[in-house]
């Protein structure tokens, strides 16, 4: 039962059971050997599973357009936490993905009591000016405000319609006593996550959201509801191959040649048979099995990796017979990085992680402090050794600051055998954060100025 490790994109604590939470929802392990050019947070299993990722490797491989969406909730200080995020988004950004980057002013409102004005406040000065630090390409950017893209709301409350209060229970928890704001909170992150593909934020395409594992529950929720306004289903056969089925609708009926009597007219049938045909010729099929009464078709040569070209095009045939033809986002998920007192990393508690704008002297004293995986007497510690499972300043060195695998490979062996102490390891955390603060620091004073770069026409 997925319950036992329940995720909850609100909770200040989580599961850190990874497999178990990978086996329970369905997410697939992450194959470093297809990743190009993988980053640290690849090469190191901290982005550990994913939903349909091959199909954005894909368009990698073959240098097709895709689209990437990540978001922020401004009612808080940004953390190294916040960082893993946008290290992935730099990184899709890299092979080719453009960005669109969502504040959400309305879920923080909702859930936060976050005033949209401190929120725009915060996020500009916070959030969107570290994101420029941190290397994001502001001419493949576009950072929106949910309270100005009316278009995302619409389209929330669209796909709203497709499920209801007991699902909402199911994937989130709520009760009778949550606000209906809150309620309302993740349909607008639904309408967040597919608009990009709407023509005017960039047409039909991919888009891969890069996500701590805790906001799977609102990828899940997107993924059914997309599913749910699809006019075409696509499977695979039991037999070999693949299935093209109508999905009858209310509002379809007309259009897949249901009478008004509920019968078929053969005639409509025929003619979205004669576009299926058209299509898949169009993609080299020339072998299939069409059954227009039961409302299916048979591709016996297609392969899963046909899938992802079938299937955008037949969300354009959608399209073009009056249907949203959408599809369903694609995500990674990356480990939580332990807090510096070995829980959650929360803005609301600084004792627990390092803020982009600390100073080194605070930064040095959190680090000090920070919980260690050494032994409590030196002797002991040289004859046992540190646990790296345990220890903050390794982990960090791991997710934030060493970059060279072979130097992070061989602080660990030091500090496993003891030959390293745990003050001697938090002194190297120390000084590595100490260089990425300041760099970091000089970049935002390069970008103090050109924060509009960023920020969408539609929300200035």
């Amino acid at each position: 039962m997925a319950g036992e490790s329940r995720i909850d994109p609100w909770s200040s604590q989580q599961s850190t059971d990874y497999a178990k939470i990978r086996d329970n929802f369905g997410l697939s392990s992450v194959e470093i050997s297809k990743i190009p050019n993988p980053n640290q947070l690849h090469r190191r299993g901290i982005i550990f599973a994913h939903r349909d990722l091959d199909v954005i490797l894909g368009c990698i491989d073959r240098s097709e357009k895709f689209g990437v969406l990540t978001g922020l909730m401004p009612s808080g200080k940004m953390h190294l936490g916040h960082s893993m995020v946008i290290d992935q988004v730099k990184w899709f950004q890299e092979q080719g993905g453009d960005i669109t980057v969502t504040v959400a002013d309305l879920e923080a409102l909702a859930t936060r009591g976050t005033s949209l004005k401190e929120g725009r406040e915060l996020a500009l000065s916070e959030y969107i000016h570290n994101y420029a630090a941190l290397g994001l390409d502001p001419d493949k950017t576009n950072v929106y405000f949910q309270s100005m893209r009316p278009d995302v709301q619409r389209l929330g409350f669209t796909l709203g319609k497709k499920t209801n209060l007991s699902e909402f229970k199911s994937i989130y928890g709520f009760s009778g006593d949550t606000n209906l704001a809150h309620v309302q909170a993740p349909l607008v992150q639904a309408g967040d996550i597919v608009h990009p593909q709407l023509e005017e934020y960039g047409g039909l395409r991919p888009i891969v959201v890069p996500v701590g594992v805790d906001q799977d529950p609102h990828i899940r929720l997107t993924r059914d509801l997309v599913g749910k306004t699809n006019w075409f289903n696509l499977k695979r056969r039991k037999n070999g191959g693949l299935t093209i089925g109508l999905s009858i609708q209310d509002e379809n009926k007309i259009q897949m040649g249901i009478s008004e009597s509920g019968g078929i007219n053969r005639q409509v049938r025929s003619t979205v048979f004669d576009k299926l045909k058209s299509c898949l010729s169009k993609l080299g099929f020339a072998d299939f099995m069409a059954n227009p009464k039961h409302g299916t078709i048979e591709i016996p040569g297609a392969t899963i990796s046909d899938m992802p070209r079938i299937k955008i095009s037949l969300l354009n045939l959608e399209r073009n017979m009056g249907g949203m033809g959408l599809m369903p986002p694609c995500s990674t998920y990356h480990r939580f990085a332990v807090g510096m007192t070995g829980d959650k990393m929360s803005s609301s508690k600084p004792e627990t992680t390092i803020f982009m704008r600390d100073s080194i002297e605070v930064m040095s004293k959190k680090v000090k402090r920070a919980f260690s995986g050494g032994q409590a007497t030196i002797e002991e510690h040289r004859r046992l050794g540190g646990d790296l499972s345990k220890d903050v300043a390794y982990q960090y060195l791991q997710f934030f600051f060493e970059e060279s695998d072979s130097e992070l490979s061989s602080i660990g062996r030091d500090y496993e055998s003891g030959r390293l102490l745990a003050g001697e390891i938090k002194q190297i955390c120390i000084d590595k954060a100490s260089e990425w603060l300041n760099e970091l620091s000089e970049k935002r004073y390069q970008w103090a100025d050109r924060i509009d770069d960023f920020i969408a026409p539609d929300s200035k």
